[in-house]
């Protein structure tokens, strides 16, 4: 065993086999290189903030603190050396001298490399130069690394590497780690916009044996002791509504969605959403709220209702333009679809660029031809408005407008960001709407299945309601200035790298 140690650790980085050699070293010297906990006084911000007034020079020597976080840089000066280490606050430079320490640390010391975690006992002073340090008294190693840090000038600049290995990209960018403190703002500020109306967060099954309430091709897994199919979460909106019909007036899940789908700059199999629903209301109301929320974040995150992103500015500031599907398809791609007959539709569809084999419904086609001729030109917020009821099975029919019905999509740098709907509660036509989807389903694997649970708790009665559904990435993406969705979800999916 020994023979096979000693040769993985000679064909190895010579970096990691060096650092290997470290660790060994220190072990043998009776030093634990990985100890159990480290108690710390203070972070990076903190210390910043506390000892601002530090003149150059002066120090705060009566004050002890206690610091941790990963070796940086380090720049010897003999028996001397400035370093700099980083915690999640930020970064803080550190002096050391190493006839001060003890031997137990000064042999530590000399066993240190870049990316190595350690903790740091000592006072805070302001350099000549002015930068704020602790002088070390006490040095620890918390940590001893074996991989070698990227270089610190360049970081991790494969775009799949930093996807790949999002620890690195975290250790190396501060941008990064930025873009990921923000989203956990935003996620909270939804919240308390929703908490503060009244709402109630609720938990929905990912695990579901009907999936429902959206186009989407589910993922599917086996119950071994049930013995039963199940299917991930698209969406968490039959059994919110199961809720409304249980009573609560207000309810929300922020969770994880699947959907097995393609990749792209915008989509990812596993997302993030938050869905609301709420009783006595409709898609008029919800449109209303929805643009006060998005400005809200706008306004909380970036400090204002203008935003840029991608070099170019974005105006959430209400409220925001209305423009009805048919309408935008008029206004962008010159195409009046109430005039078309199905053949002429199917025909502008293929001029329009679609790959579709053959004709449709004419509310299929419509809404293809918009997304073909319209999405590309929606920069600023705008709600595309009152939809095609064959797309729309969840949906109540349009008070004032045949074939359609009343529901909204929320527009923003191009991207749906939302969807609502003025929810359908008559369960006769509920259960002819999911009938009819449930026949569409031998040649279209997005269509809603028969979900007879669902149709008891609507013939059970549920309240006028309107409903509503955000993407949190692709608002995430927005505020942050981030031109794929990979940017701002930690470990996006990924094909297993075969080496």
């Amino acid at each position: 065993m020994s023979e096979l140690i000693n040769d993985h650790v000679e064909r190895e980085n010579p970096l990691k086999a060096e650092k290997r050699k470290k660790l060994t070293e220190l072990r043998e010297k009776g030093i634990n290189p990985f100890p159990y906990a480290f108690e710390r006084s203070i972070d990076a911000t903190e210390a910043r903030k506390k000892y601002e007034a530090l003149q150059n020079g002066e120090a705060a020597k009566d004050q002890k603190v206690t610091m941790a976080g990963r070796l940086i840089t380090k720049r010897p000066m003999g028996k001397a050396a400035f370093f700099t280490f980083q915690d999640q606050e930020g970064t803080f430079q550190a002096y050391i001298r190493v006839q001060e320490l003890s031997p137990e640390d000064a042999i530590s010391w000399d066993y240190i490399d870049i990316g190595d975690i350690v903790g740091l006992t000592g006072f805070v002073f302001r350099t000549q130069k002015g930068e704020l340090s602790i002088h070390c008294e006490k040095f620890q190693i918390l940590t001893k690394t074996l991989e070698p840090l990227p270089d610190k000038y360049h970081g991790l600049v494969d775009t799949d590497l930093r996807y790949r290995y999002r620890h690195l990209d975290l250790i190396m960018s501060p941008e990064t780690k930025k873009v990921f403190q923000t989203r956990t703002k935003i996620i909270k500020a939804i919240r308390k916009f929703l908490d503060d109306r009244g709402f109630m967060e609720v938990e929905t099954p990912i695990l579901q044996p009907v999936y429902g309430g959206a186009a989407a091709e589910p993922f599917t897994t086996h119950h071994n002791a049930l013995d039963m199919k199940l299917y991930m979460k698209i969406s968490p909106e039959l059994y919110l509504k199961k809720l409304i019909v249980g009573g609560f007036d207000k309810v929300y899940d922020l969770n994880k969605n699947f959907r097995n789908e393609g990749i792209d700059r915008s989509h990812n199999p596993e997302f993030s959403m938050i869905e609301w629903y709420e009783a006595y209301t409709d898609y008029n109301y919800q449109m209303t709220q929805f643009e006060e929320l998005v400005s809200f974040l706008a306004k909380e995150i970036t400090g204002s209702y203008k935003v840029q992103y991608q070099g170019k500015e974005i105006d959430f500031t209400t409220p925001w333009k209305r423009l009805s599907v048919y309408d935008a398809i008029k206004e962008y791609g010159k195409v009046d679809v109430e005039k078309l007959s199905s053949a002429e539709l199917f025909d502008q569809l293929k001029k329009s660029g679609s790959d579709r084999k053959g004709p449709a419904s004419k509310g299929e086609m419509a809404a293809e031809l918009f997304e073909l001729v319209a999405e590309e030109h929606l920069w600023n917020p705008i709600f595309i408005t009152d939809h095609p009821v064959e797309i729309s099975p969840l949906t109540k029919k349009h008070r004032t407008k045949a074939g359609l019905v009343e529901r909204f999509e929320p527009f923003a740098a191009c991207m749906e960001i939302g969807n609502s709907y003025s929810e359908l509660n008559d369960p006769e036509e509920q259960r002819s709407r999911l009938e009819e989807q449930d026949k569409q389903r031998a040649h279209n694997k997005e269509a809603h299945p028969m979900d007879e649970d669902f149709l008891h708790a609507i013939d059970v009665g549920m309240p006028p309601t309107g409903g509503v559904g955000l993407g949190i990435e692709r608002i995430v993406m927005i505020l942050t200035d981030q031109a794929s969705i990979r940017d701002i979800i930690f470990f996006p999916t990924m094909k297993i790298k075969n080496d």
